[in-house]
């Protein structure tokens, strides 16, 4: 399990490195009723990517099944992933607006909203999101080539969602564990992530998306 893991790094990792989910959970949890609606946005994440796994028959699919083309699929998922990253760090850099992102407006309407409807928020920015989808289909595709059973399967995609949702997980307990002593230390991050949100962005993207094209790129090489 711990090479597969060492796989999904890079994607658990550029879901972690993604600023704007947890200044949006941050947000949440200095508004009124903040942990209850914050706790409702990861929900309605992780409810989607949930979905996202039954839907691409990561449950109800069987790794004796495997065909010796999930490399290729794999591949070519890395290498359509790597060149949304590189066009979305270019389009930031060109300071043009990224369709995957809010505008601050929307971002201060949560203050507002309900927690039924933080949570359908949560969900649809989940569902609506491009490199988010290309993350969630490039870990599938590394879980499904593994060759796992159906529970080791269900278990390694749980953690895969686990793991990129750690940040905000850990907000959420900070915040229900400390409530008093959480607020000035996660209003001081969500302040620090705010003002460098693009700097991180362009960066993290960047990286990735150089390193996903290459992965990619080396996979039909190597095939």
């Amino acid at each position: 399990m711990f090479p597969l893991f060492v796989e999904l790094l890079p994607m658990i990792l550029g879901n972690i490195l993604a600023p704007l989910w947890l200044i949006i959970v941050l947000l949440l949890l200095a508004s009124p009723n903040g942990l209850l609606k914050a706790s409702a946005f990861v929900l309605g994440m992780t409810l989607t990517r949930v979905a996202q796994g039954v839907l691409f028959g990561l449950v109800l699919g069987s790794s004796d099944k495997a065909a010796e083309g999930d490399g290729l699929v794999a591949a070519t998922l890395k290498l359509v992933l790597g060149i949304l990253l590189l066009i979305a760090a270019f389009k930031k850099w060109r300071k043009e607006e990224d369709p995957d992102e809010p505008p601050p407006k929307w971002m201060q309407s949560l203050e507002q909203a309900t927690p039924l409807k933080v949570l359908g928020i949560g969900a649809l920015g989940i569902a609506i999101g491009a490199k988010l989808w290309a993350f969630t289909l490039s870990a599938l595709a590394v879980i499904n080539e593994a060759g796992l059973d159906r529970t080791d399967a269900i278990i390694a995609y749980a953690g895969y969602i686990f793991f990129a949702q750690i940040l905000l997980i850990l907000a959420l307990l900070f915040a229900a564990v400390a409530p008093k002593q959480s607020q000035s230390v996660l209003q001081r991050a969500n302040t620090w992530l705010t003002t460098y949100n693009r700097p991180i962005s362009i960066t993290v993207t960047l990286v990735f998306g150089l390193l996903f094209t290459w992965n990619g790129v080396s996979a039909f090489l190597g095939g």
